[in-house]
């Protein structure tokens, strides 16, 4: 059998993958994860008392927006590094965008407090757990990603497992956030990036491991 032969016999019974395939299978999966982490989040911790009231303020959904934008970023660099020989996308600098813009209203937050008050404002009384948590509640969400990654044929392996990092510990974030009753901007995007950078660094360092094929 020559080689054509080989290929179109090998090729005869497969199905064509749907085209829209790889944005909803990673769609649903991160879905399902956050989900599932919110109904634990639920049990283990409970939302915070204030939550409609919360819902009514700025800050709640400054909080959201911070780290929706970087679970979106996240997702959609994963989408392209799924891919053979697929290089990291050079637009990830955009992830810049949300953490300057949370840094000037931090800034203009923290210009207008008196100095004493500074250091209250910027540990708020969570510090100490926030960043952990978001950290461990990335790891299902990551979990649930790369078994899905697991399935195409991402190269890149590090930077794979780091972009599912970000994205499973933004979502994390996200979730973590209806539970954390701290509303200060620098709180947020101290604590929270912390944990969201932890989840990124531990899916770089696991990436050619978990991700392997």
């Amino acid at each position: 059998m020559d080689t054509d032969a080989l290929i179109d016999a090998l090729a005869r019974d497969t199905a064509p993958v749907p085209r829209h395939a790889a944005p909803l299978r990673l769609g649903l999966s991160l879905a399902a994860a956050m989900a599932a982490t919110l109904v634990v989040i639920a049990a283990l911790l409970g939302f915070r008392p204030d939550l409609d009231l919360a819902m009514a303020g700025t800050m709640f959904w400054m909080k959201l927006a911070y780290t929706g934008s970087l679970a979106l970023v996240g997702i959609t660099a994963l989408l392209t590094l799924i891919r053979p020989e697929a290089r990291p996308p050079r637009w990830l600098w955009l992830l810049t965008i949300p953490v300057a813009l949370l840094g000037l209203v931090s800034a203009n937050e923290l210009a207008d407090m008196p100095h004493d008050d500074r250091m209250a404002m910027l540990l708020g009384e969570s510090w100490q757990v926030c960043s952990p948590l978001i950290a461990v509640f990335a790891v299902p969400i990551a979990g649930a990603l790369v078994l899905i990654v697991r399935r195409f044929a991402p190269t890149r392996l590090r930077a794979t497992g780091a972009v599912i990092g970000l994205a499973a510990g933004a979502a994390s974030a996200t979730v973590y956030s209806l539970h954390c009753p701290e509303a200060a901007a620098s709180f947020v995007l101290t604590w929270y990036s912390l944990g969201i950078a932890a989840s990124t660094a531990l899916g770089w360092a696991l990436g050619p491991k978990l991700l392997r094929w």
